[in-house]
């Protein structure tokens, strides 16, 4: 960690979890939420759940969510901080959507009636198929033919915060202001005038480097350091895997060579991240390997 660093990095495992994921630091992710679900959703209060969720048998696949929270009417929100694309990562959303709305499940009579469920990803890379397309926050709905909202009761709400590009003196509300200091906060100083609400004073504060314990600066810099491994070998891997396909794609067909190239590339991407000590959980979601894939590779 560069010794001029003030603040902490929020796409970190530590440093998300430090803003967002704790009690004395709740206000911070509800006025967060508040400001990134629909406007007819606004929270007044919410608890913090287990974030490891279990399937129906033994040999069902867990999920375990960054943040996982309760608000005061049964809502439920899922809230996750994706640091590298990964294949299958809509794939990943639902599923990970599911868990919420089972564990609604009653015993004996039962209506059927659920409480909303929101996903909210913050991440930190840019998904859109369309690269022209500069969109900072998706939301996504389950609709009709005639894309009428089916149920209103399931949101995927993602943020590709690489899209949002407005300087400080272009902050005009308070959504712009949260991804301001979540995309600048590793890189500020002081604290920018413009995000004097008490809310930020709050957020700088918990964020400061100087404030944490010796333990929390090591588990700090071990965050940081995974952080910035994981995403300079997904980065380089996937610039170059891209670049591959297309130039296989000129000698051998443009879809045989993506796929090919995409495949090489992900089996690279996994001998990387082995030799900087990764597991083997976090290889395959970013792969799309099996676990026995990677097991092959050692």
């Amino acid at each position: 960690m560069a010794l001029q660093d003030k603040y902490i990095n929020p796409f970190t495992d530590f440093g998300f979890k430090k803003l967002f994921g704790s009690e004395p630091n709740k206000d911070l992710l509800i006025d967060f939420l508040n400001q990134v679900l629909p406007r007819r959703h606004k929270i007044q209060d919410l608890t913090y759940a287990r974030t490891e969720q279990l399937g129906n048998s033994e040999t069902d696949r867990k999920a375990i969510f960054d943040l996982y929270c309760i608000g005061e009417n049964g809502e439920r929100f899922i809230v996750e901080m994706q640091k590298a694309k990964q294949n299958f990562f809509k794939d990943r959303g639902v599923y990970y959507s599911s868990f919420p709305i089972q564990e609604q499940a009653k015993k004996g009579d039962w209506n059927y009636q659920l409480a909303a469920v929101y996903l909210v990803g913050i991440l930190d890379f840019s998904f859109s198929e369309d690269e022209a397309e500069r969109e900072v926050r998706h939301e996504v709905q389950l609709k009709d033919q005639k894309c009428r909202v089916f149920y209103d009761k399931l949101t995927y709400i993602y943020l590709e915060m690489p899209n949002f590009s407005k300087a400080e003196k272009d902050l005009q509300t308070n959504f712009d202001k949260w991804m301001y200091v979540l995309q600048q906060l590793p890189y500020l100083q002081n604290r920018p005038q413009a995000l004097q609400d008490r809310v930020f004073q709050r957020l700088f504060e918990a964020a400061e480097i100087a404030r944490f314990t010796p333990d929390e600066k090591t588990k700090y810099e071990e965050s940081l350091k995974y952080y910035r491994d994981l995403k300079n070998v997904v980065d380089t891997s996937f610039d170059e895997g891209k670049a591959e396909g297309k130039a296989e794609g000129k000698a051998e067909g443009i879809t045989e060579g993506k796929a090919e190239g995409k495949k090489e590339r992900n089996i690279e991407i996994a001998r990387q991240m082995m030799l900087k000590g990764m597991d083997s959980t976090t290889i395959a979601e970013i792969t799309g390997l099996s676990l026995d894939d990677i097991a092959k590779l050692t």
